[in-house]
């Protein structure tokens, strides 16, 4: 009877221990950051065509009202140059704040920005001969006042190759992330 109801307890706690980001990748977070492309919601680890990735998403979150301003990270963990695995560097927004009026998204509190720096959205497109699916990691930080990209990152920031995520949350004194979510897209995909 113990071990049943340790096994139910477990069972029903399970969802609100789900990790939101990719296997593997940290920082980890069990907040999911409700991301759409158009209509489309993108729930942890979607399999997605390139297609509906090429414009920039809408992101939230839901049953959570945020104040401030937050910043927004998209990187692909499968990524490669010169024939080495990296991480690619798809988007780092500035600014993101609660829209005013509030905006719903189906029950998404909508958070919007006008920033295209300090790295713009440029949506996945994975070679074919690369690793069959990459992983597109989203992290939405607290943004710190004055916020600008350290001199020891900005080389990554601008190029976008070899962004090392861990260490520019460290450098930048981020807070861990406020939520995050991930998607997967097939190599070669050009539909």
């Amino acid at each position: 009877m113990k071990f049943t109801s340790a096994i139910s307890s477990f069972l029903l706690a399970a969802p609100a221990l789900s990790q939101t980001t990719a296997t593997g990748f940290t920082p980890v977070t069990n907040v999911t950051l409700d991301v759409y492309y158009g209509t489309q919601y993108i729930s942890p680890s979607l399999l997605v065509k390139v297609s509906i990735t090429q414009k920039a998403p809408t992101i939230g979150l839901t049953n959570t009202t945020l104040t401030g301003k937050y910043l927004l990270a998209m990187i692909d963990i499968d990524g490669s140059q010169n024939g080495k695995t990296t991480t690619v560097l798809h988007a780092l927004l500035q600014n993101y704040t609660r829209s005013i009026p509030p905006v719903l998204q189906n029950g998404t509190s909508v958070l919007k920005t006008t920033a295209t720096t300090p790295s713009s959205y440029f949506g996945p497109a994975p070679p074919a001969g690369q690793l069959p699916t990459h992983h597109y990691v989203f992290l939405l930080h607290e943004q710190p006042a004055n916020f600008a990209v350290p001199a020891a990152h900005k080389q990554a920031v601008s190029s976008r190759f070899g962004i090392d995520w861990v260490a520019f949350v460290k450098y930048v004194g981020l807070k861990e992330p406020v939520a995050g979510n991930y998607l997967q897209v097939k190599s070669g995909d050009n539909s």
